[in-house]
């Protein structure tokens, strides 16, 4: 199973993965409107992978068949208050 990955040029650390490289139909337009112009990165062969560096390469897999696409969002950025 391919996946192409594009970058968002409005959020930094978003990425978009799609099954076809830019087949775009099954991305919600209110979903490219905040993510912005897809930039494309780089395609690879989730069937020849076992992982990916921070998501779910099953959770990848599963996004893909049954919706279309799968949204990769920014990291969650830990603030330590110190009192």
């Amino acid at each position: 199973m391919l996946a192409s990955i594009y970058r968002s040029n409005k959020k930094e650390e978003m990425y978009l993965y799609i099954p076809v490289k830019d087949d775009f139909s099954n991305v919600p337009e209110a979903l490219l409107k905040v993510f912005g112009e897809p930039e494309f990165s780089l395609q690879i062969n989730l069937s020849k992978r076992k992982k990916l560096a921070r998501v779910s390469i099953d959770e990848v897999r599963q996004k893909l068949v049954e919706e279309g696409f799968y949204l990769q969002m920014p990291p969650t950025i830990h603030h330590n208050q110190a009192n």
